[in-house]
Parts: structure tokens; C-alpha cells; sequence
């Protein structure tokens, strides 16, 4: 892959990152006072986070909050019930966590394919999919793109199985006006610091029931609610009233930083040339964790085109499908993903976050166009 630009390393501007999570005074001072109290372990800024989380993000369902994504995930199955012998269904193009979290319950996941157009679980692929193992479908609402929830309730329905939610690239997404999270049983938000809004770290877990949050609180502490009454074998997944403070500080910007995310997606819709732009699908409120752009000739040199000519920071998310993976490979012995593979060969994320200027957008949009043009 060539372009117009010089390759000369010492001409290449300084680099635009593809992630930069925002910490301010906010931040900052949330931490401080946490420090000051003394009370830093599980407490009541946890209690007031899960609170704001799910009267914002989740329609006023239940959150409890965990200390990462993976363990909101696993821990909201296991709540559910989740077990060996079962199967549910999730997609291949997404990061291991949601294949791992399924295999780490004892139950197997099963993978199906996407739609190339949201990079979202194909509903006919699902159905197909269904054995009488089956127990649930998990989703992914990729980039913070929602995944194709009314078909994909409606396959659940005629089969008596049960939705979860991967959320974790979609805080504030939607779909015909209903955010996401409040569509399964339960669903899981990253608080990962590249994430749209982040805790340092950690994860949230949204119910639709007091017996499923009950549940994921045991889970998460141990097995008990009060101290030394464990009812259940537990896990250490708490979060901490540090990283709780600097989430609540953080929700208080998303739906600013969401609208600049969105901004800065439109500019690159509009300008972007060469390349196909994200699709974004009816009644979809897309937030752009991702802004993907597809490339079908030779992505790995745009790629690095892009980041070594143009100081344009980029990433493959993901280069290698879940089910060709190693670990997870075992759980799909010749499974043929045609629309998984062909995204894992193509898809490139540029930067969308809110911290762009004009001027980073101006150059992000010449470097694209720059590159595209070289390699038709």
C-alpha cells in the first residue's frame, strides 16, 4: 500500500490516537474525597453509581456493579442459571470475553453469524443455529451499533429461549427508542478505559428482576450479603469506591461525549471517500465506541499507511474470529463463518472519540482519502 505522502518516519505528524479515555478535575476529585473518607472498598459510592447507572443508561432496571466487564458477563450467567449441558448462542466477530464467559460456566457457546452491514448476529443464522440444547442468545451490540433485537426476540420467543445482552461498546445506544440493556434478562456494560465512559475499571450488570440482581450481588461477593453468611460459592468481582467515583463522574459527561461521537461520525460519513462507511440501521441510535470503516484491498497496509505515513492511529477489532481462536476453537471444529470472515478481513476502526479537533478530523479525512486513492 502506497500514498502520495513521503515515507520519511521524521516528516509523519504526531500521532492521533484511535482510543484516549478523558480523565478530569472531576475525576480528580472524586478520587480525592473517596481517599479522604477512608471508606475505599465496596460502599456507598458503589450503591449511588449503580443507582444513576441504571435510572441513565437502563431504563431504571436494577445495575449491580462488578470489577470488570468478563465478570459481569459471567456472573449474570451463572446468575441466570447458565450450566453444563447448555448452549448459547453468540457471535464469533467480538472480543473472547463473551465466548469465554459462556465456557467458563460449563456451558458451550455456539457461534453464529453476522450480518456484514451492523456487524451484528444474522437472526436466520441464530435460528439455524438452535439445537434442544440451546438455552439462551447472547448479542453483542458491536461499536455501539444495537444488534437486531426485535428479530432476534422473535426468534427467542418461538424456540422459549432467553436474551442477554453483551453491551459493553454501547452505552446509550438504542433501538426504536429503548436503550439497550433493557432487552434480556440481563446485560452487561464495560467500564474499560477506552470504553465510551469508564470506572478505571469494571463492568455493570443490568437486571430485569430483585431475584437476578439477589443473584449477581452473591455472586460477587463471596456468596454472602451479610458478613460471614455465605449462601452460595462466590467470587472477589466487587468494585471499588474509587473506580465507582470516577464512573459517576464520568456519566455525568457521556451524553455530551456521546453527541460529539456522533458529530464527529457524521463529518466522516460525509467526507470519507474509498472506503465503506458504518451503516447504521432503522431505528438505530448508534454511539460509535467504533467508528469501522471497511476496506476490501490489502486493510493491513492501509492500515499501516495510515498510522506510519499520516500519524493516524487505527485498529482490526477483531483480525481473528472467536471461533478460530485457540482457546475457543475447540467449540466449532469446521464451522464455516462466511460474513464473520470476510468483516475480520476487512474492518478498520479510525478515531471517532470526543476528544478530536477539527483540525484531527481534517486529517484523519485527508489521510483516508489520501490512502484509498493509492491503493485503487
Amino acid at each position: 500500500m502506497n500514498s502520495s505522502r513521503t515515507k520519511e518516519l521524521w516528516h509523519v505528524p504526531e500521532l492521533i490516537p484511535a482510543a484516549k479515555p478523558i480523565i478530569g478535575d472531576e475525576e480528580r476529585a472524586a478520587v480525592d474525597r473517596v481517599l479522604r473518607s477512608g471508606m475505599v472498598a465496596q460502599g456507598p459510592e458503589v450503591a449511588a453509581f449503580e443507582e444513576e447507572f441504571g435510572a441513565q443508561l437502563a431504563g431504571g432496571r436494577t445495575a449491580v456493579a462488578v470489577n470488570s466487564g468478563t465478570a459481569g458477563l459471567h456472573l449474570g450467567l451463572l446468575a441466570a442459571g447458565i450450566g453444563s449441558g447448555d448452549e448459547v448462542i453468540v457471535p464469533s466477530f467480538t472480543f473472547a470475553a463473551t465466548g469465554n464467559s459462556v465456557a467458563l460456566t460449563g456451558a458451550t457457546p455456539v457461534f453464529a453469524d453476522i450480518e456484514l452491514d451492523t456487524f451484528t448476529l444474522d437472526p436466520a443464522a441464530v435460528e439455524a443455529a438452535i439445537t434442544p440444547r440451546t438455552k439462551a442468545i447472547m448479542p453483542v451490540h458491536l461499536y455501539g451499533h444495537p444488534a437486531r433485537m426485535r428479530e432476534l426476540r422473535a426468534v427467542a420467543d418461538r424456540h422459549a429461549l432467553v436474551i442477554f445482552e453483551d453491551a459493553a461498546q454501547a452505552h446509550g445506544a438504542q433501538l426504536d427508542g429503548a436503550q439497550v440493556g433493557t432487552f434480556g434478562r440481563f446485560a452487561m456494560f464495560s467500564l474499560y478505559p477506552t470504553k465510551n465512559m469508564t470506572s478505571g475499571e469494571g463492568g455493570m450488570v443490568v437486571v430485569e428482576d430483585q431475584a437476578m440482581a439477589r443473584a449477581v450481588r452473591l455472586l460477587r461477593n463471596q456468596g454472602m450479603e451479610r458478613q460471614y453468611a455465605n449462601e452460595v460459592i462466590g467470587f472477589n468481582a466487587r468494585m471499588t469506591d474509587i473506580h465507582a467515583a470516577i464512573g459517576r463522574a464520568q456519566l455525568t459527561k457521556l451524553s455530551g461525549w456521546t453527541a460529539q461521537r456522533q458529530a464527529n461520525a457524521a463529518r466522516l460519513d460525509r467526507e470519507l471517500r474509498g472506503v465503506q462507511t458504518p451503516v447504521v440501521a432503522d431505528g438505530a441510535t448508534h454511539v460509535y465506541h467504533q467508528y469501522t470503516i471497511r476496506v476490501e484491498n490489502d486493510r493491513d497496509g492501509f492500515s499501516r499507511a495510515l498510522r506510519e505515513e499520516h500519524g493516524i492511529g487505527n485498529g482490526v477489532y477483531y483480525p481473528i474470529p472467536n471461533h478460530r481462536l485457540e482457546s475457543l476453537a475447540p467449540f466449532a471444529p469446521g464451522l464455516d463463518l462466511p460474513n464473520t470472515e470476510a468483516a475480520a478481513a476487512t474492518v478498520l476502526s479510525i478515531p471517532v472519540h470526543p476528544s478530536l479537533t477539527d483540525g484531527d478530523l481534517d486529517r484523519i479525512i485527508e489521510a483516508v482519502n489520501a490512502v484509498a486513492k493509492a491503493g485503487a
